[in-house]
């Protein structure tokens, strides 16, 4: 019973007669006793690294009056469990900064601190409290808190938070921290369904989501070095001085043994929504002004992912190495005919909307099986030199700045600044200039050409995070909200690639060239052809493929197929020639756009291509309007803005959105919304014909905001008119048939499977507006065309 506090007495004698009288622990935290429960206590993460990060928060504490015990947990009875625990503990190291001596005594009486239990079942976590709360009271010490390292699949977490909750609560006074392990969930909804199951159990406070990246040396010193070198940095921490940022995440590993997990979540999900999401955010965010302020610090962080820009797959190019797909048969017992879609590399870019990093590319990258292990940051400059004869001077060379977080050629972390950029200064003694180097090169340039800084001492990435964990900070973790923002950022593109065909990849060396990808615009592609290994039978395809642009007739007016992306790049193609040909003849062009979900692959099509789109003497209308706030989500304005309006330049007042908020209400008849949309048509459209109109048309039949069954007739001469929907928002304001059909282009797209039924109905009726008010579609001086993809036509 006595033996935790026999075993801190005598080493805090012998601590005292090295070091003399102990030093008080920072800030108000108690001192008293801690335990620390591992569960998971035998697994391979535990073994790894846990361990040996608590023995090293041990030998640091135990000399500043803080009594300990270890209690490894999992789910095997203990008589078995046991001798695999004290494998590990046996294999714990000491710190560099402790004596032969004072390692031998430490390493002893943490092994004699330490026990395996069992925690299977809620009795055995009710015995678990017990036991605790039995010791403190048997040996007369005051609880400090509890420490519950949760090192077991995520599923698994909220059944133990609550087990936790209901019987392992610590005393009065003592406090109580839950670290929690990734992955936070499997996209934004499992991650705020997890959150709001531990929420039940633990306050926020309690639980310490720990990604081990912010716990390396480099990365946590990321915010300290921007602030030590804001002289430098601040002028030129911005678009104009940078080309482009990359955070990159290199392996040499491939996922055998780890399938089973591996193969549900691919690399996205595994490093690059967080290990390299929370590095961007550290280099790309404001500088609190109080870099301890954790508040502060995520209120800055949020500010980042509220700025940035959606993502859909063109934004990314993903692989997957060769061998893959034969490990997930062998692990999950799939097969041969089984295919995974996971991809195990990806290249990504990302564009903050904040007026500092405008149209700066932030690349992300990471992937197994490649050439080395290695993992980086950096921060490529524009060099504004050019230099004529002298080539291999410092001054020609790129400037840089690289944030080194071990491995490759260097192998050991490490902050560089290129030596034309500027010398950056040292604030503490943790970190050194390295002024002796070996003959190695750092991302194509030899090490003399950089500033070299490395920490004094090099410590493991979770021994410092779980230190953090013991001082209650909460800088190094990862909260609620910044766990959601992340997952509500990354999980429209996950969603977009999921059934998306990645590239296979030898793997290693032999990798060459094939995963090397190019910046087009606002895209990401691949920049060398691959050979295709993938065929139909895999891939479930049909000899459809070979169509391309097919031109015909669909209900007596012309019509244009193809595949969703040649659909696409065919009507962005023509909306510009019409547009040209407009500002050409008139000076202007006014094109009216309408909602849904159908327009957004063309509207990314005319931000991310058409750079020659006569964008200046366009007018923009809307063909239709839900009745909600312009800054809501819901909004056809929102919409268009967030996807095309934002990404080109074009006078604001050549933008048109709908008025249907007056008055600080919505869509009031006696606010005359819609007369005063009619009158601005009026005044500026000739003849209040548009140049080219673009719908769609809903499964019903409607197109605009013109429904079935609404009396259409009614609207008489009006051009705009307010509209009942059988959905919610039921208010709409719309375009009549009468104003579109004044237009001298009309086009229809209709893409998507779900939509074949429509076409093939729509291909039988007659023309009955009141019923199908897509067939009252008929310009009276201009031309209607179809732009149905070969989902739509052929299902």
């Amino acid at each position: 019973m006595w033996k935790v506090v026999w075993a801190t007495l005598l080493l805090l004698a012998t601590v005292c007669a090295q070091r003399g009288y102990a030093k008080e622990t920072k800030g108000a935290q108690k001192v008293g006793h801690v335990s620390v429960v591992i569960v998971g206590g035998t697994g391979d993460l535990a073994k790894k690294y846990l361990w040996q990060g608590f023995f090293h928060l041990y030998a640091s504490q135990v000399s500043s009056g803080y009594s300990f015990s270890f209690y490894g947990g999992g789910l095997l009875p203990k008589d078995k469990a046991t001798p695999f625990l004290f494998e590990a503990l046996k294999a714990v190291v000491c710190p560099r900064e402790l004596s032969v001596e004072r390692c031998a005594l430490v390493k002893e009486q943490f092994l004699k601190l330490a026990e395996y239990r069992q925690l299977k079942t809620s009795e055995d976590y009710q015995a678990l409290g017990k036991h605790l709360t039995e010791q403190l009271r048997q040996e007369g010490i005051v609880e400090a808190g509890r420490l519950f390292y949760l090192s077991v699949p995520a599923f698994a977490y909220a059944v133990i938070a609550e087990r936790i909750n209901n019987s392992c609560r610590p005393t009065d006074g003592a406090w109580l921290r839950v670290v929690l392990e990734k992955p936070f969930g499997h996209d934004f909804s499992s991650a705020q369904l997890l959150s709001t199951q531990l929420g039940t159990s633990l306050k926020d406070e309690e639980m310490y989501r720990i990604d081990h990246y912010l716990g390396k040396q480099v990365v946590s010193k990321i915010l300290p070095f921007r602030r030590e070198n804001s002289k430098h940095l601040d002028p030129i921490w911005n678009r104009h001085h940078i080309e482009r940022v990359e955070i990159v995440l290199k392996e040499t590993l491939d996922a055998r043994g780890r399938i089973p997990f591996y193969d549900q979540y691919g690399v996205i999900r595994d490093v690059i929504q967080n290990h390299l999401t929370e590095v961007m955010t550290l280099l790309t965010m404001r500088l609190p002004d109080n870099l301890s302020d954790v508040k502060e610090v995520l209120r800055n962080k949020l500010k980042i992912f509220s700025a940035l820009q959606h993502l859909d797959r063109n934004c990314a190019t993903i692989g997957q190495y060769q061998n893959y797909n034969l490990e997930v048969q062998e692990e999950l017992n799939k097969t041969k005919e089984y295919y995974s879609l996971t991809p195990t590399f990806a290249g990504i870019m990302v564009h903050i909307d904040i007026a500092q990093y405008e149209k700066m590319p932030i690349i992300l990258t990471s992937g197994k099986m490649l050439d080395e292990r290695l993992g980086y940051a950096r921060i490529l400059f524009k060099n504004d030199i050019f230099c004529v004869q002298s080539h291999n001077s410092v001054h020609c060379k790129p400037k840089q700045i690289v944030f080194y977080f071990g491995h490759g050629t260097l192998q050991y972390p490490a902050i560089l600044v290129s030596k034309n950029l500027f010398k950056p200064d040292l604030m503490d003694t943790e970190w050194k200039e390295v002024t002796e180097h070996k003959d190695v090169s750092v991302l194509g340039m030899p090490i003399s050409d950089y500033y070299v800084l490395t920490p004094t001492v090099q410590r493991e990435a979770y021994a410092e995070l779980i230190l953090h964990i013991f001082q209650g900070r909460k800088d190094s973790f990862i909260s609620t909200e910044n766990l959601l923002a992340s997952w509500g950022f990354w999980t429209p593109l996950l969603h977009g690639l999921a059934k998306t065909s990645p590239r296979l990849y030898p793997g290693g060396e032999d990798n060459g060239n094939m995963l090397d990808f190019k910046l087009l615009g606002r895209e990401v592609t691949f920049a060398n052809e691959a050979v295709v290994m993938i065929t139909q039978d895999h891939m479930g395809g049909s000899g459809a493929e070979s169509f391309q642009v097919m031109q015909g007739k669909y209900r007596s007016a012309e019509m244009v197929s193809a595949w969703p992306e040649e659909l696409i790049v065919r009507l962005a193609t023509d909306l510009q020639a019409a547009a040209e040909k407009a500002v050409r003849e008139e000076g202007r062009f006014h094109l009216a756009l309408s909602g849904g979900s159908s327009p957004l692959a063309l509207f990314q099509r005319l931000a991310r291509h058409h750079y020659s789109f006569p964008w200046r003497d366009t007018h923009v209308w809307m063909v239709d309007e839900r009745c909600v706030p312009l800054t809501e989500l819901d909004s056809n304005f929102r919409t268009l803005h967030d996807h095309l309006l934002q990404h080109v330049k074009m006078p604001y007042f050549n933008i048109h959105p709908m008025p249907v908020q007056m008055n600080q209400r919505l869509c009031v008849e006696e606010d005359s919304g819609a007369l005063l949309y009619e009158r601005d048509i009026n005044q500026l459209v000739n003849a209040s014909s548009f140049h080219f109109v673009l719908l769609g048309v809903g499964y019903d039949g409607h197109t605009a905001s013109l429904f079935p069954g609404s009396k259409l007739d009614a609207h008489g001469d009006s051009l705009v008119a307010l509209t009942e929907s059988p959905a919610k928002p039921h208010q709409r304001m719309s375009l009549t048939l009468r104003a579109i059909n004044q237009a001298q282009k009309v086009g229809v797209l209709v893409m998507g499977k779900s939509k074949h039924e429509l076409v093939t109905q729509l291909s039988r009726v007659k023309d009955n507006p009141n019923k199908w008010p897509i067939t009252g579609i008929w310009p009276t001086r201009g031309r209607l065309v179809w732009y149905i993809d070969y989902d739509a036509l052929l299902g």
